[in-house]
């Protein structure tokens, strides 16, 4: 989301020219999928960490670009709010590195910009909501520098003709307005990235789809939002409100959210990059120079740049991506379905769950999607994100089950023979999916962990005042990094 882009107004005549270029880059990415030849030999699998930045009162600390300046390291970029970093882990090949490179990656750069937040009076913690910020913390003033954060604020509210409505109820309810995009800062996710050769494309994007409850389930980390306790993985809920560009009359309309699940399963990327361009006007109609026809024809790779530009503001919960390294096009499913944290084990542990059943869902014989239909992938989404670890979910030939039974007894031996199929050893695989078995059976993810942490301090002060205790004990067992399914036990 950090893409540089000048800012700018956009005229009649930009949305015009935008709407023809992007078409026409669609035109050619229809002929390369028949034409090109796409990396996928060797895949690679990528990830990207989002962090908040607290004080020592645990408050929301403005310190991002303070950090950036002291890291002077590419890998860590801006994110939407001054609150926030992002961490972009270089990529792997699985049979080479393994899951576990990822985690030693993670741990140094982690480590690293620890140190950097420290020299400014500030931390950092990976949480998929920060649970101690006010309102006060989501205005357009907290918008980092970035010019294409602030154009998005504006496009989206332009879009909508009215403040940004936030209502969301699980235990508690919270209502609230928002005259800016700011509140979507409050989501910090973990993003996985699995490259793929066109014509498996579908399959994984589609396994993605079908396994995404089943992460949230075991991977919920965002309770609170705003002091209230929500859904155990609240970001799912602000998410889709943060950046809804409907007004109430557009919704009964049935016109699309721009934050989506989808609505069928798909046969190619190719279906996903069609539906952007014929359900969702452009935010950011930002035009390049390329010719993708031209450059095509003239045997090199177009950039396509409106084309993803547009994706960019798309945004789907697996969303398909489309980059050229090297003169040489690839395309990947982007797994945006996590929250961050609680540890950097819990993240390895959550990515070889989601690497190793993808690859096993992807590859076989009678698909699982064959076997049910989209919408109830979309209610076992939403049931996961409000229920966590508690969930239950439907499943072709079990009914309505809970999620960790079906996870322990069904998935993860699926996911242990994916992990395999990447060419990850037994031991490694093991011991990750281990990490998510003992989550299962001890009914305890970050979100849960949480919840009862503060309903146990009850006593010690008003919620503010508990909600940061907690976190306190939070960002220490962060750094401790053993998996917080035995955080009861320390």
């Amino acid at each position: 989301m950090g893409e540089e882009v000048e800012q700018q107004k956009f005229t009649r005549e930009h949305r015009t020219k935008y709407r023809r270029k992007v078409r026409d880059c669609l035109d050619v990415l229809e002929r390369m999928l028949t034409e090109s030849r796409f990396d996928a030999d060797d895949p690679a699998t990528g990830m990207e960490i989002e962090l908040n930045i607290v004080d020592d009162d645990e408050q929301p600390a403005m310190l991002n670009m303070a950090v950036l300046e002291a890291l002077g390291d590419p890998d860590f970029q801006t994110e939407l709010a001054k609150f926030n970093l992002e961490i972009n882990v270089a990529p792997k090949k699985l049979a080479v590195n393994g899951v576990s490179a990822f985690g030693d990656g993670v741990r140094a750069s982690l480590n690293t910009a620890e140190k950097a937040a420290n020299a400014s009076g500030g931390h950092l913690v990976m949480i998929g909501i920060l649970p101690t910020l006010g309102e006060q913390h989501l205005t357009q003033d907290v918008l980092s520098a970035n010019p294409r954060y602030h154009l998005l604020s504006d496009e989206i509210l332009a879009a909508r003709g009215e403040d940004i409505v936030l209502d969301i109820q699980g235990p508690e309810r919270l209502r609230v307005t928002a005259d800016s995009i700011a509140p979507e800062a409050a989501c910090t996710s973990t993003q996985l990235h699995v490259q793929v050769s066109p014509d498996n494309f579908a399959s994984y994007w589609n396994a993605s789809q079908v396994m995404s409850s089943l992460q949230l389930a075991v991977g919920a980390n965002s309770p609170y939002l705003l002091g209230k306790e929500l859904w155990r993985e609240t970001r799912i809920a602000l998410f889709e409100q943060a950046t809804d560009t409907r007004a109430d009359e557009l919704k009964a309309q049935g016109v699309r959210p721009r934050v989506w699940f989808g609505e069928r399963w798909i046969t190619s990327i190719f279906d996903l990059f069609e539906e952007n361009v014929r359900y969702f006007p452009a935010l950011l109609p930002v035009l390049s120079d390329e010719d993708p026809a031209a450059v095509l024809d003239a045997g090199h790779t177009p950039q396509l740049d409106e084309l993803k530009l547009h994706n960019g503001t798309v945004y789907r919960w697996n969303r398909p991506v489309y980059a050229v390294v090297d003169d040489v096009p690839h395309v990947r499913v982007e797994n945006r379905v996590l929250p961050a944290g609680p540890t950097v084990v819990d993240t390895m542990a959550n990515a070889a769950f989601y690497f190793g059943l993808v690859r096993a869902l992807a590859e076989q014989d009678r698909p699982i999607w064959s076997q049910m239909s989209f919408p109830a992938a979309e209610e076992n989404f939403h049931a996961a994100a409000i229920a966590g670890i508690d969930a239950r979910v439907y499943w072709p030939g079990v009914g309505q089950v809970p999620a960790t039974e079906l996870v322990v007894r069904r998935l993860l031996p699926l996911a242990a023979q994916g992990l395999s199929a990447w060419g990850v050893s037994d031991e490694e695989s093991g011991q990750l999916l281990d990490i998510i078995e003992r989550r299962c059976v001890t009914g305890v993810n970050g979100a849960s962990w949480f919840v009862d942490q503060v309903a146990a301090r009850a006593g010690e002060g008003d919620r503010e005042r508990v909600i940061a205790r907690v976190l306190t004990d939070y960002r220490a067992r962060m750094h401790d990094n053993a998996p917080v399914h035995t955080w009861g036990e320390q």
